[in-house]
C-alpha cells in the first residue's frame, strides 16, 4: 500500500470497518504486532528455560514459584512512574530502550547459566526483565494506537490477542524443544535475546506519528491521573474490575499438574495438551472475531463471556474425563479473549492520547496482579479444601461478580456498538 493511501485511510472513519486484515493493512502496526510476536515467543522460551534450569538445579518449588514474583514487583512498584514516561516521552524510544533491557537480560541468563552462576544473580536478572517490561508495556500499548485509525481499533485488538496466544502456543514448545537438543537452557536464553533484537531492529522501522503530550509538570497528581481517569470513568472502571476478579477466581491453569496427575490420571504428555488448551483456544477466537463486524452489543457480550467463562470453569473442575477436560479449556479461552478484545477495545477508544501511557500502565497492573494473585489463590483454597473445590467454588465467583458488576454498573448492560463511545 502506497503512503499517500494508508495516510488517507488513517483519516477515513469507514475503513475496512468490516475487514478482517484492517490494522494489518498499515505498515507501521505491521512491523508492530511482528515485532511484538517475535518478543513475545522468545520471553515465553525464556520462560520454560528459566524454570527449567532453576528447578534442576535447586529442587526447590519455592525457588521456582518466585520467578514470577521477581519479574511482577518492579511492574507494580514503577506503574506510576511508567505511566507518566510513556505519556511525556517518545513512546518508540522508550520501547527500543526496553526491548534493549530485555535482549542484555537473556544474554545476561545466558553466561549464568553457562557458568553456573548464582541463583541470586539469575533473581537480579529476572528483576531487570521486570523494569524493562514495566516501561514496555505501557509506552507499546500507547504506540500502537498511534499507528491506526480509530475505525480499526477492535480489528486491532483482536490481532494484539491473536499475536499474543500464538505466541504462547508456540513459545513453550519451542523452548522445551530447545532444551532437549541443546540439553541445557543456554542456547534458549540466547534465542531470547536474537528475538528482542529483531524486535528492536523492527520497531526501529516504525514511523511514530506525533501525539498529543502530557504538558503537567511532574507531581504526585500528573503521576496518578491515570487512575484518577479509570476511576472516573465507569464503563472502563466497570470492564478492568470485571476482567481481574475473572481471572482472579477462575485460575483453573495454575492447578493443572494437579488435575493431570491426581484426577484424570494422565502423564505429562496429556498435561502439556491441557496447558496449550486455553491458548488454541483463545487464538482461534481472536482469529474469529478479526472476521466478524464489530459487536453491537459489547456490554452484554462482555457480561455473558464472562459468565460463560464461569460455567465452562465449573463443568472443568467436575470433569473425570481427559477429552471433556480439554474441551472446556479450549472453551474458557475463547471466552475470555471475547473479554479482552473488548475491554482492551473500550479502553483505548474512551482515553485520550495524552492519557494512554498511564491507563496503559494501571491495566497492566491489574492484569499482572490479577495473574499473580490468581495463581497463588487456586494454590490456596486447593490445600485448604481440595483442587475440585477451589475450581468449582471459582467458578461459582466469576458467575457473582458478574452479576455484581451489572448491578453496581448498570451502564455496562447498555454498552452498544464501541466506535459509539470514543472520546
Amino acid at each position: 500500500m502506497s503512503s499517500s493511501k494508508q495516510k488517507s485511510n488513517l483519516h477515513n472513519p469507514i475503513v475496512a470497518q468490516h475487514d478482517p486484515f484492517a490494522a494489518l493493512r498499515f505498515r507501521d502496526y505491521r512491523l508492530f504486532t511482528i515485532g511484538r510476536l517475535v518478543l513475545f515467543v522468545g520471553s515465553q522460551m525464556q520462560t520454560v528455560a528459566i524454570g527449567w534450569e532453576l528447578y534442576e538445579r535447586t529442587a526447590s518449588p519455592l525457588v521456582l514459584g518466585g520467578v514470577g514474583l521477581a519479574q511482577v514487583l518492579p511492574m507494580i512498584a514503577l506503574t506510576l512512574i511508567a505511566g507518566d514516561v510513556a505519556d511525556r516521552r517518545e513512546r518508540k524510544v522508550i520501547m527500543l530502550f526496553s526491548v534493549m533491557l530485555l535482549a542484555l537480560c537473556s544474554l545476561g541468563l545466558a553466561v549464568l547459566s553457562y557458568t553456573q552462576g548464582g541463583v541470586f544473580l539469575i533473581y537480579a536478572c529476572l528483576v531487570l526483565t521486570g523494569v524493562a517490561r514495566a516501561f514496555l508495556k505501557p509506552a507499546g500499548d500507547a504506540l500502537m494506537w498511534q499507528l491506526i485509525p480509530v475505525s480499526a481499533f477492535t480489528n486491532a485488538a483482536t490481532w494484539n490477542s491473536s499475536s499474543f496466544q500464538l505466541a504462547s502456543v508456540i513459545g513453550p514448545a519451542l523452548g522445551g524443544f530447545g532444551i532437549a537438543l541443546l540439553g541445557s537452557a543456554t542456547g534458549v536464553y540466547i534465542a531470547a535475546a536474537i528475538a528482542a533484537l529483531l524486535c528492536f531492529v523492527l520497531t526501529l522501522a516504525i514511523t511514530e506519528k506525533k501525539g498529543i503530550r502530557s504538558s503537567e509538570p511532574i507531581s504526585l497528581k500528573a503521576l496518578a491521573a491515570g487512575a484518577k481517569f479509570v476511576w472516573e470513568n465507569q464503563l472502563i472502571l466497570a470492564a478492568i474490575t470485571l476482567d481481574m476478579f475473572a481471572v482472579l477466581l477462575g485460575g483453573a491453569i495454575a492447578l493443572l499438574p494437579i488435575f493431570a496427575k491426581d484426577i484424570l490420571h494422565v502423564g505429562p504428555v496429556e498435561l502439556g495438551y491441557l496447558q496449550a488448551a486455553n491458548s488454541i483456544g483463545a487464538l482461534t477466537m481472536a482469529i474469529t472475531l478479526a472476521y466478524l463486524p464489530p459487536l453491537r452489543k459489547a456490554g452484554p457480550a462482555l457480561l455473558w463471556s464472562v459468565v460463560g467463562f464461569g460455567v465452562v470453569t465449573i463443568i472443568f473442575g467436575l470433569s473425570r474425563s481427559f477429552w471433556l477436560s480439554m474441551l472446556m479449556l479450549i472453551l474458557a479461552g475463547a471466552l475470555d479473549s471475547i473479554s479482552v478484545v473488548i475491554r482492551h477495545t473500550l479502553v483505548q477508544i474512551r482515553t485520550p492520547d495524552r492519557l494512554r501511557g498511564r491507563v496503559a500502565a494501571i491495566n497492566s497492573v491489574f492484569i499482572s496482579a490479577s495473574n499473580e494473585l490468581g495463581g497463588f489463590e487456586s494454590g490456596l483454597t486447593a490445600a485448604l479444601f481440595g483442587p475440585v473445590i477451589s475450581v468449582v467454588g471459582g467458578g461459582i465467583g466469576t458467575i457473582l461478580v458478574v452479576v455484581a458488576t451489572a448491578m453496581i454498573w448498570p451502564g455496562i448492560r447498555k454498552l452498544g456498538s464501541l466506535q459509539e463511545y470514543k472520546v
